[in-house]
């Protein structure tokens, strides 16, 4: 992520405290049938991420963009992997440290305050990367998945979730609306929303093989329904309106203008 969506990312630890969900995973969860809370429905989602990315247990892991170090935390204490994070939030990494010295995990989470264009990764130096909505913030999509694959051993996985438009006509249509450009300038400094078919043929020229594609949109609109209903039991501010109004603009758009998808990718020939 570049330095610009420090202005949404550094805000008051204790506003995302008072929305997410105990484990502060600020990306859509997976909901199914014997799903009750938001609690569950990041665990699983979690659980999900880690079974695309096919962990054993002890796996080198980078996630780029990670936020509150709910995949860093999660991976390590229940698969044992040796996580590194990336953002350029430093507030992010504060509270970062604070859980891995509760948790205990101190051999095996590190974090980094550095932009993604900024890092630079041994080669072959990771198993897995994650990019759970990251991407949109970076302008330069070829280069993002050439240094990923560079940092990847041969054989490892890429899951990167982004939120997409629906398609490349309704990107033309829609990308200098009010919302969109609300949602892009207001609350993250910038961003580039793309069609997915941008996201596969940028894997598919750096060189991965498509492992999968799935469809978590209603997934995500549930998510974010229940962001909203706890914003509102929030006491009233600046940010919590510029929170709910952004929240509201991207519910509004899932399965007409938008979409929300997981890639999974294999650094491999076949």
């Amino acid at each position: 992520m570049t330095a610009a969506t420090n202005q949404h990312y550094d805000l008051d630890p204790e506003l995302f405290a008072g929305f997410l969900d105990p484990l502060r995973k600020y990306s859509a969860g997976l909901f199914e049938a014997d799903v009750t809370t938001l609690e569950q429905a990041q665990r699983r989602k979690l659980s999900f991420v880690a079974g695309q990315l096919q962990l054993l247990g002890g796996e080198r892991l980078l996630d780029v963009g990670c936020g509150w170090g709910s995949l860093l935390l999660f991976m390590a204490a229940e698969y044992g992997c040796r996580t590194v994070g990336i953002s350029p939030a430093a507030r992010q990494h504060e509270y970062i440290a604070s859980r891995v010295g509760e948790l205990g995990l101190r051999k095996l989470v590190r974090t980094e305050v550095t932009s993604f264009e900024a890092y630079e990764p041994q080669p072959r130096a990771f198993d897995a990367v994650t990019m759970l909505g990251s991407v949109v913030h970076m302008p330069d999509l070829p280069a993002v998945f050439a240094k990923i694959r560079r940092a990847l051993r041969h054989g490892g996985r890429l899951y990167l979730s982004e939120s997409c438009f629906r398609n490349a006509a309704i990107r033309e249509g829609f990308d200098t609306r009010p919302g969109t450009e609300f949602v892009r300038n207001g609350i993250f400094g910038n961003g580039e929303l793309r069609p997915l078919s941008e996201l596969v043929a940028g894997a598919e020229s750096a060189g991965f093989s498509i492992r999968a594609v799935h469809d978590l949109t209603n997934d995500y609109r549930r998510t974010i329904d229940r962001w909203i209903e706890n914003l509102h039991a929030l006491p009233d501010s600046p940010q919590r309106a510029d929170l709910l109004h952004y929240l509201e603009i991207a519910n509004a758009g899932w399965g007409y203008t938008t979409k929300h998808y997981a890639l999974v990718c294999a650094k491999t020939r076949y």
